[in-house]
């Protein structure tokens, strides 16, 4: 299992608040109490669209997982976090303000992590954000990264496909071709939260709760816990010393 405090400086590249949490809020967590510096990047404020117009208007949405989203990196103890200016977010099959491609470059060239997380070229769920988000951070990491930094998209675990895959089908979450799919044994970050690192990621989580009540209440707290469980990245690349 990858000990997150051998990773160094972590930077993360998302699209959408939650997408960090779901995909590695142990290891930032984890990373943070090693005493490694951690910065959580955001494209959008996940304007693109209420699940429940009565609770959460569309037009409150921005403000709405703004507010989440800080809620749920206290609560992780990641204090380091940016929006960036510009992509607002519209649907599944929109692409993000190409503006943010400047933005990501401009914060790795300051952070210059040791790693950096975000979506593969599929983007997880094939939402097109996602993959825009990928673009420009695979672009970002090739050209300004520091020496030895390596970049890691992240991908699944062949029986979080077989068994949870399924079980999500109602939420329309994956288009056709994702979950990108990596064996254990050719990861190259393999984290699996403890008990007590994965209680803190679910209450990092479920302070998405316009994002998350509908899950809550189709798989219940246990098998929400299975699947949130592991964190998973393939070595996308490494810049030479």
């Amino acid at each position: 299992m990858t000990d997150a405090g051998s990773l160094g400086t972590i930077l993360g590249v998302w699209a959408h608040p939650d997408d960090d949490i779901f995909l590695s809020a142990g290891l930032m967590a984890e990373a943070i109490r090693a005493g490694s510096r951690v910065v959580d990047v955001t494209a959008t404020r996940g304007e693109g669209g209420s699940m429940d117009e009565e609770r959460w208007p569309s037009a409150t949405m921005g403000d709405v997982r703004t507010a989440e989203l800080l809620r749920s990196l206290e609560i992780l103890g990641v204090g380091e976090h940016r929006f960036l200016d510009g992509p607002v977010d519209v649907d599944m099959d929109a692409h993000l303000d190409p503006s943010g491609a400047a933005q990501v470059r401009r914060i790795v060239e300051e952070v210059r992590p040791d790693t950096i997380l975000t979506f593969g070229p599929e983007g997880m769920t094939g939402h097109q954000g996602h993959k825009d988000v990928c673009a420009w951070t695979t672009a970002a990491f090739e050209d300004v990264a520091p020496s030895g930094a390596r970049l890691y998209y992240a991908t699944q675990l062949p029986e979080f496909v077989a068994e949870v895959v399924p079980l999500l089908a109602r939420f329309d979450i994956f288009r056709p071709g994702t979950p990108p799919v990596t064996p254990r044994e050719e990861l190259g970050i393999d984290f699996s939260a403890d008990d007590e690192l994965l209680d803190l990621k679910l209450a990092s989580l479920t302070a998405h709760e316009s994002q998350i009540e509908g899950l809550l209440e189709a798989f219940g707290v246990d098998l929400l816990r299975r699947f949130i469980r592991d964190e998973c990245y393939r070595v996308a690349g490494q810049k030479e010393d």
